[in-house]
């Protein structure tokens, strides 16, 4: 049986994906595909638009057969750590490919890549932390010790986000010698960052921004969504009365701070190099989320690593659980959170040889990860009125989301 994996956030599901989906189907014969998903809060540090279940339901009714949870800890990665988790993963539940979007479109140029890496990697290593000592950010830093190497001679640009993450999940692949084989499609019409809508297949960012910013009406994006996505999200506003932005947040996330003493500050993930004196400093000038991520910033904090930050502030994400939860060279569970009849069959087949086990809902004391996932879940939901708040929680109990 072929069984294709997705590594996907779909914030929200868009013309894109449907591409990426049916190519996807095309180039492995898929007999099943089955998407791993960021949760409550994404790779770049920002929270889903709409919650985990209705964008499942939108994949799920668009040729999804499976979507499992991508952990947390995972999740609000940089793209090693995000890359390990989707693929191990994946891996549990049996796939025989993995098929990414990339701007290469290429997928030996990831392979040339990867080897070309291993060769040269001391050397890598050592522009590295040149590079990071001079100041540069992690993605600066890093893309400028691939070239020292002549990695991006092989055609790879890694100063795109998909390339990075693309040659991420190949590196996972071929380090930990998994039986799948990477395919990557080019990403058609619009880039990740695009900003601007210019035709049916546009980028979620675009479609966020229109949502979001310029308060666009659902019926003003139908062109770029299809109808099952327009459905949830509507579905979804309606009922908790609002989408998710940064912004919503700030007033929680300001007080967090505020009250949180220095030292408590620098135990949260992602926080180095004395950022706490500098978050908790910037905490009394500003008034915005917007604002607050411009005056932390600087030349080594990108604005992705400065989202990553507050969002484990957010969910008091620690040092420690993110280095005794990410570690092992594979994952201790996976958290199911939707299927069709299909993947439902395959599940039933396949779960047997599965060498961790597979929880249909959230249930406490099973892992800590699923604790860490447990405070995520809250934190998301805290901008919501109560009745709201437990309302959607109750679906974390309930078991995953059924499409005929």
């Amino acid at each position: 049986m072929n069984v294709c994996g997705l590594i996907v956030e779909y914030n929200p599901f868009h013309n894109g994906h449907l591409y990426h989906i049916e190519q996807a189907k095309k180039q492995t014969n898929a007999d099943c595909v089955i998407a791993v998903m960021s949760g409550s809060f994404l790779q770049r540090g920002e929270p889903a638009i709409m919650d985990k279940f209705h964008r499942a339901k939108a994949a799920l009714l668009s040729g999804i057969d499976i979507v499992v949870e991508l952990p947390y800890v995972f999740a609000v990665q940089s793209s090693d750590l995000f890359a390990k988790g989707s693929v191990l993963t994946l891996h549990e539940l049996g796939v025989n490919s993995i098929c990414f979007g990339s701007e290469a479109g290429n997928i030996q140029e990831f392979i040339n890549g990867y080897q070309a890496f291993i060769h040269n990697k001391p050397t890598y290593q050592t522009n590295l932390r040149h590079h990071l000592q001079a100041g540069y950010s992690f993605p600066e830093a890093s893309k400028l010790a691939y070239e020292s190497i002549g990695l991006t001679k092989n055609g790879i640009d890694l100063s795109k986000p998909n390339n990075i993450l693309g040659f991420s999940y190949v590196r996972t692949i071929l380090e930990n010698h998994l039986p799948i084989q990477p395919i990557t499609i080019k990403r058609k019409n619009s880039e990740y960052h695009d900003t601007e809508i210019t035709g049916s297949i546009a980028s979620a960012t675009s479609i966020r921004k229109k949502l979001l910013e310029e308060k666009k009406v659902l019926s003003d994006l139908t062109n770029t969504m299809p109808p099952a996505t327009i459905h949830e999200l509507q579905n979804y506003q309606s009922f908790a009365t609002t989408l998710h932005y940064w912004e919503s947040y700030f007033p929680l996330l300001h007080y967090r701070v505020t009250t949180m003493s220095v030292e408590e500050l620098a135990h949260i993930h992602g926080v180095e190099e004395g950022l706490e004196h500098r978050i908790k400093k910037t905490a009394k000038e500003v008034s915005t989320f917007y604002d607050w991520v411009q005056a932390i910033k600087t030349k080594r904090y990108t604005w992705t690593r400065i989202q990553r930050i507050l969002a484990h502030l957010l969910t008091n994400t620690t040092k420690s659980e993110i280095e005794r939860l990410t570690t092992r060279n594979h994952v201790e569970y996976v958290r199911l959170l939707g299927m069709t009849k299909k993947g439902q069959e395959y599940l039933n087949t396949h779960k047997k040889e599965m060498n961790v086990p597979i929880y249909p809902k959230l249930t406490r004391d099973i892992h800590p990860m699923l604790e860490v996932e447990e405070r995520a879940t809250n934190a998301y939901y805290s901008i919501l009125p109560i009745e709201k708040r437990y309302a959607l929680m109750k679906q974390e109990l309930k078991g995953p989301v059924l499409v005929p």
